[in-house]
């Protein structure tokens, strides 16, 4: 017994067998994202006050390096799929939702990797 319906049988319509990843994807960034964002937000506390050249050191140091590029990396790549189940639900053209989405996409990578070029650039200029 099938519960779909005859006409969706013949047209071959179903799941597109990709929503389990995206959705997988979103929970493992957001995970990653809860830590990444704590020791973001106490690395500031502990940096109030400091020069430029303070901050600019413990940039370029390993782990807060890594660490940075990690968070840069999940947070763009969540906002990424976030935005993308956004415009799926909500815009129904279906040619502008085509574009959004890889203007979306388009515009997280480009902002990623200009981010990400930051923190290099700081980590290995000293």
């Amino acid at each position: 017994m099938s519960l779909r319906s005859p006409l969706g049988r013949v047209r071959g319509l179903g799941s597109a067998k990709e929503g389990t990843a995206h959705w997988w994807a979103q929970r493992v960034t957001a995970i990653a994202l809860v830590p990444l964002a704590l020791w973001f937000v106490a690395s500031i506390l502990s940096l109030i006050g400091a020069d430029y050249a303070t901050t600019t050191a413990w940039i370029g140091m390993p782990v807060p390096a890594v660490l940075l590029i990690l968070l840069l990396t999940a947070t763009f790549y969540h906002a990424q799929l976030g935005l993308q189940v956004v415009l799926e639900d909500y815009v129904h053209n279906e040619g502008l939702k085509l574009a959004a989405i890889l203007l979306v996409k388009f515009a997280c990578l480009v902002l990623g990797l200009a981010a990400v070029f930051g923190v290099l650039k700081i980590a290995f200029q000293g």
